[in-house]
């Protein structure tokens, strides 16, 4: 990390996510890459979340994360419910795309990390023909295993050649974080940002959910429905879990309230 000031932040079950809207993000984005720092950004909704409250090391890598982005729309309203009524979504893929037509205006270079066999490459040709000015200068799709370290040595050395500015990771929460705050201080990029199934929307190989349901926090529904071998376990214990430890947060947080206090007194009183 560089030490600068990152976004102001909100508690959110023990994770400090940052209470922005977009052009908060991008501003800071740009400004570290304008200043050649060194940062990452975890873009986390109600699962990342949940997951830092069963892995103590995952939470520390987001909390001592450059932005953590309120990737879902119930850690919106949570954020707003607790007194940070300027707070916005600030979805991965949109951030991805905004990001990348700032990059072809700007000249910021990027590199993609992650996706399965074919997914980088193919959305490196969709959106250089779609971003005039954009420059992509690698991409690299990890084996499903863990790499030996001289294979890990060589990744890092080639992304530090290519030079870019941006390294976009499309792995899955919690691994993308794992992976960033692991090679924080090797990788040369002013910023690196876990973006997960990004890469497959962008590119075209996983439907997204549609805007009312994203919405209206409803984009998990539309997710299991898509793959629902793959995520009815995860849904089934994040979605109920975090309604109900979210819920007791913000009751705990409003009997704590000055305001609250002061109506307890005057009752008392009358």
């Amino acid at each position: 990390m560089s030490g600068m000031a990152g976004p102001v932040c909100g508690d959110v079950l023990g994770v400090k996510v940052s209470a922005i809207t977009m052009d908060d993000a991008i501003a800071a984005l740009e400004r570290w890459i304008k200043e050649d720092a060194r940062e990452y950004v975890c873009v986390t909704g109600v699962h990342g979340v949940m997951e830092c409250r069963r892995d103590p090391l995952l939470r520390r890598i987001h909390n001592e994360a450059g932005m953590v982005t309120p990737d879902g729309v119930p850690l919106v309203y949570f954020l707003r419910l607790a007194g940070k009524n300027r707070t916005e979504r600030v979805y991965g893929p949109d951030l991805m795309r905004e990001m990348t037509a700032i990059s072809g205006r700007a000249g910021y270079r990027q590199f993609y990390y992650g996706g399965d066999v074919g997914v980088a490459e193919k959305l490196k040709d969709i959106l250089v023909k779609s971003v005039p000015g954009l420059q992509v200068v690698g991409t690299f799709c990890p084996p499903f295993r863990e790499l030996t370290p001289a294979e890990d040595g060589a990744v890092v050395d080639m992304i530090n050649a290519a030079r870019p500015h941006i390294v976009w990771i499309g792995l899955s929460t919690p691994k993308q974080e794992r992976w960033m705050a692991a090679h924080l201080g090797r990788i040369d990029a002013p910023v690196m940002i876990g973006v997960g199934a990004a890469f497959d929307f962008l590119a075209g190989t996983k439907r997204q959910a549609p805007k009312w349901m994203r919405r209206h926090a409803l984009e998990w529904l539309f997710r299991l429905c898509s793959e629902p071998r793959r995520l009815w376990r995860r849904y089934a214990y994040i979605v109920p879990g975090f309604a109900f430890l979210a819920a007791g947060e913000l009751l705990r947080g409003a009997l704590r309230s000055p305001r609250f206090a002061r109506e307890e007194r005057s009752r008392e009183y009358h």
